[in-house]
């Protein structure tokens, strides 16, 4: 009977990640779409971003990029647009797990919104340039400060949950 709580709960830790992507991208509640005119965020970019650096095993770069197609067609954007976008928030991860020797918050939150500004440069392009897509340059930058600020609350309670089920992963 323990053995198999400490399994439903093995499973509910590995893939709770995937789920709140999925979750967040096929919702009817989008906070993008509430029509709040001066609060926006990209929930996607934060759990992307967090669980690729800390945990890099919990959500694999197949359920990414398909999350990033179904994230096109909800919004009406060209395909693989966000698929792109998901998978180079992965890259800048890789990178900084690689050249990190002590995590620190502060640094991957000022990394962060160096790779959303970058993100959005190139969804900038790509969707201005190239498929000729009208962008509002504010609501643009409502959105990254908004994701950039709401990364510390996020982190701080994607990080308390994971303490809370490995502590309970860890006792038998």
């Amino acid at each position: 009977m323990i053995n198999a709580r400490i399994n439903i709960t093995k499973l509910l830790f590995k893939y709770t990640p995937i789920i709140l992507l999925f979750s967040s991208i096929l919702n009817e509640i989008d906070f993008n779409n509430l029509g709040l005119k001066y609060f926006s965020f990209n929930f996607s970019y934060i759990l992307i971003f967090y669980y690729s650096l800390r945990r890099s095993e919990s959500l694999g770069y197949t359920y990414i990029f398909i999350a990033g197609l179904f994230n096109d067609v909800m919004n009406g954007i060209p395909m693989g647009t966000s698929s792109l976008s998901f998978l180079l928030i992965c890259a800048a991860t890789s990178y900084l797990r690689n050249i990190t020797l002590r995590p620190n918050m502060i640094k991957d939150w000022i990394f962060f919104l160096i790779t959303i500004s970058f993100l959005n440069f190139i969804s900038f392009i790509v969707l201005m340039l190239i498929f000729k897509q009208e962008l509002d340059h504010f609501d643009q930058i409502i959105n990254i400060t908004w994701t950039f600020l709401l990364y510390l609350v996020f982190s701080y309670l994607f990080n308390i949950y994971d303490n809370i089920l490995l502590g309970k992963l860890n006792v038998r």
